[in-house]
């Protein structure tokens, strides 16, 4: 009839099954049992038994009753036969199921239907619908058992158009949607992105089993809608249907992602009651709810109390002890496991391999890698990005490298563990190579990626690239997670749009903490002291919680103003709230009051602190050295060291600062090699500007020339800008000219540079070279930016620039500071212009 058409089919099919070997020998028994079949009469006892003996255990039997129906020749019977192919299928003998279809005629679609369905318990999708159009193809009309197995078939490739298509068939074809086919639809549907479908199909289901109660909670909970799952549960006991153990299973889980702990200690007691507290799911579930609400206490009584344990009940219990932070008794547990003999799985050692990394040690990181290759542990996904994670975030890039580039399966994740791990370890450029093979390799980049991808631009400063992402974010609808949006704000803040991180920010729907910190430290660090404060009282006007970094850049803002009363505001707040004992919160507050000159209570806040970092150390001898204290800071270096803190590069930083505004160059470059040399640390651009600084001025401009064409990187404009500074001071404009060639040409659109060297010639009586400098600033459209001074009075800061009208009391200050002149000329004080008027001014030719 049709088997031209089926030929392709049935070479492709021998091809599959060609590796499975039958498991049973076609023999009689010994026991006799061959007896029973003797004495059917008819084809419909026959299917009776066939369907008695359709279980694997019984393949035996079964085999010996085609054989029976062979001799007494009814196997030709469609019914009949196809109800042995059937047979064959469930007890999971492909080789022979496969010869019975071609005996079989294939006019109605019950072979069809059990050919569909072994495909897919083979797990070759492919290959049921491929049969399932065949089966059209061949003019064969399905009917309403082929739908079920088809719609899983579509489910196995992740296919939802076919699926959509063959739903749309079903409809046309007059057969409603029952428990089975809508279960296998809706699933499909929630599996894929697709939750409105099925929640529109579970809506027009007449009856609602207790399976598919279960299939679209489950679609919810994979789709992230904690809350939608929860309802489907109080609407499923409220129509009476009695939840299993996948209900519970699936429930908790959904307290446990969402610390729910109220709810799932509620749901523990209904669990109780309906006598699943032993059921080793939904027990799993309840120690990993548990331990992820915080309630390790509870956690460790249940598990204590479980009659029988497996390897996911200690996958829970160690990934809520990481969670909550207690790495060494996560080590304990692992080591208990080892102990009561259950093997780690992959998702053991993926959950435990963050304690690991919160104390970064590379050698208990390598020594878990070694016992995964010992013991043949299934490098998968979750685990492959957990052991490139530990390698980046212990400095071993080859090594996370290594495993990335191992044959073995990567998605998106792992991408995304390898482009964090770059960003992490400076390396920008290699993080957007992966990101561009990631597209070109047909990934889609999730919400995580464009979190972790935008730092690099941010790091880079490439607007343009950073422009590209953002609008990827808008058009996929990714704005509103808070971790994206953050990272925008950062890219453009970083990218020196802070207009543009603003206008990001406030169009953000919902703002969590840290979008709140990533602009308010923006604003402190780009200049904007005020608006920094500003946000951070909105912030908590909002009813948002303060943490230790949004704490620190709000003082940070306030050392720049600097705004003692409102550091002291802050402080406050922190010995109301537990914070002061945060040390990054602790040594910002010692920075602040040391640059708000109270450097009495900068010591006091230092002396209290219980615990002490370098970060501490740094901040108090920063503070002594900017007031000039040069022996302080010099003491409290080597108390430091006394104490065993090493130091690092900023606390040479602070030093070699301090020996400049002390003048004390020798001691400066004593303690500059001794950073190199002792130590260890490489200089870096900041610690040669120092030096620069220093040099300059002592007046030794030679030697801070020198200093600069020595350093192994090219200098930046900070360091030339510096050099020049020294040049105007000391009046040497030959080598203020080669300072500003350098600057002008990294920095061309800043004022100072041009105002320096005009300010140098100036003193020198250059006056060509004055009007030349104006010019080109008005060539290359440069304005000068006005500086302004401040004064902090009752608790409000005024500002003021130069021939300043603006403020209010200005005709009062103008006044009483023409009265201090006046007074100051009597005392015999002269001024002292810094920049000679040119000669026009006093009308000279």
């Amino acid at each position: 009839m049709c088997y031209k058409k089926l030929y392709p089919i049935h070479k492709c099919f021998s091809n599959v099954i060609s590796s499975w070997k039958a498991k049973s020998i076609h023999t009689i028994s010994r026991n006799g049992s061959i007896n029973l079949l003797v004495s059917f009469h008819n084809t419909q006892e026959l299917e009776l038994l066939l369907q008695a003996f359709s279980d694997p255990s019984n393949f035996l039997q079964a085999k010996q009753i085609h054989a029976q129906s062979i001799l007494h020749g009814i196997t030709n019977s469609g019914l009949l036969g196809a109800r042995i192919l059937g047979m064959y299928v469930l007890c999971d003998n492909f080789a022979d199921a496969k010869k019975m279809f071609y005996q079989l005629e294939l006019y109605f679609a019950m072979p069809w239907n059990w050919m569909i369905r072994g495909f897919n318990k083979l797990g070759r999708s492919d290959f049921a619908l491929l049969f399932y159009f065949k089966m059209l193809g061949c003019g064969v009309c399905p009917d309403k058992y082929t739908f079920p197995p088809v719609i899983k078939a579509c489910g196995g490739l992740n296919n939802v158009r076919l699926g959509k298509m063959v739903h749309d068939t079903m409809f046309l074809m007059g057969f409603s949607v029952d428990e089975f086919v809508g279960s296998s639809l809706i699933k499909l549907y929630a599996e894929n992105g697709c939750i409105e479908d099925a929640r529109c199909l579970f809506g027009k289901m007449p009856h609602k089993d207790c399976v598919l109660w279960n299939v679209m909670l489950n679609g919810f909970v994979k789709c992230g809608e904690s809350n939608s799952a929860i309802l489907v549960f109080e609407e499923m006991r409220n129509c009476e249907t009695k939840p299993n153990s996948t209900t519970f299973a699936s429930v908790l889980s959904v307290c446990a992602s969402e610390a729910m702990l109220q709810f799932g200690t509620q749901l523990h007691g209904l669990v109780v009651s309906c006598g699943f507290q032993f059921d080793p799911r939904v027990a799993n579930t309840l120690v990993a709810m548990y331990s992820k609400c915080g309630q390790l206490f509870d956690a460790r009584k249940l598990f204590r109390t479980m009659p029988e344990t497996s390897v996911v009940t200690w996958n829970g219990m160690i990934a809520g002890h990481v969670q909550n932070g207690f790495m060494n008794e996560a080590s304990h547990l692992f080591s208990e496991m080892i102990a009561a003999g259950v093997k780690p799985d992959s998702i053991t050692l993926a959950s435990f391999l963050p304690s690991i990394i919160e104390s970064a040690s590379l050698r208990q990181g390598k020594e878990i890698h070694g016992y995964m290759v010992r013991h043949d542990v299934t490098l998968d996904l979750f685990l492959k990005s957990a052991l490139i994670d530990i390698y980046f975030k212990c400095r071993d890039v080859e090594m996370a490298c290594k495993i990335f580039n191992q044959n073995t399966v990567i998605d998106i994740v792992v991408c995304t563990a390898m482009i964090s791990g770059y960003v992490l370890n400076g390396l920008n450029n290699d993080a957007l190579d992966i990101f561009r093979w990631l597209l070109q390799e047909k990934m889609c980049p999730n919400a995580v990626t464009l979190a972790s991808i935008l730092p690099a631009c941010a790091g880079l400063a490439t607007l343009k690239l950073g422009k590209e992402l953002h609008a990827y974010v808008l058009k996929g609808g990714l704005d509103g997670k808070c971790h994206v949006g953050s990272a925008v704000v950062d890219m453009y803040a970083k990218c020196g749009k802070l207009d543009l991180a603003h206008q990001v920010f406030s169009r953000m729907s919902e703002k969590d903490v840290i979008c709140w910190n990533a602009i308010i430290t923006n604003c402190s660090q780009n200049g904007k002291p005020q608006e920094a404060i500003h946000l951070f009282r909105q912030m908590g006007m909002q009813g948002m919680n303060y943490d230790c970094v949004g704490i620190s850049a709000a003082l940070s803002a306030c050392a720049n103003l600097p705004a003692l009363c409102y550091g002291k505001e802050i402080h406050g707040f922190m010995i109301k709230g537990a914070l002061n004992f945060d040390l990054f919160s602790v040594s910002a507050l010692i920075d602040m009051y040391g640059k708000c000159g109270n450097l009495s209570t900068a010591r006091h806040v230092f002396d209290m602190m219980q615990e002490k970092n370098e970060v501490s150390w740094n901040s108090i001898i920063a503070a002594y050295g900017s007031h000039g204290h040069l022996e302080e800071s010099l003491a409290l270096f080597h108390k430091m060291l006394q104490d065993g803190i090493q130091p690092d590069n900023v606390t040479f930083l602070t030093i070699l600062s301090a020996c400049g505004h002390a003048g004390q160059v020798d001691k400066g470059i004593q303690y500059f090699r001794c950073m190199t040399e002792e130590y260890g640390i490489p200089a870096q651009m900041e610690h040669y500007a120092c030096m620069v600084d220093l040099f300059g001025r002592a007046g030794r401009l030679n030697e801070a020339f020198e200093t600069i064409k020595s350093m192994p990187f090219s200098p930046d404009e900070g360091a030339w800008g510096t050099l020049l500074g020294a040049c105007r001071l000391h009046g040497n404009s030959e080598l203020a000219e080669v300072a500003s060639g350098h600057l002008l040409d990294l920095d061309p659109e800043n004022s100072g540079g041009y105002v320096l060297l005009s300010n140098v010639h100036a003193n020198a009586g250059q006056w060509g070279n004055v009007r030349k400098i104006r010019s080109l600033m008005k060539e290359r459209g440069v304005q000068k930016v006005p500086g302004y001074s401040w004064i902090e009075v009752n608790n409000i800061t005024h500002m003021f620039v130069v021939a300043d009208g603006s403020h209010p009391q200005s005709a009062l200050i103008y006044s009483l500071l023409n009265n201090l002149l006046l007074e100051l000329r009597k005392e015999g004080y002269v001024p002292q212009t810094c920049i000679p008027m040119h000669p026009q001014t006093f009308g000279l030719s």
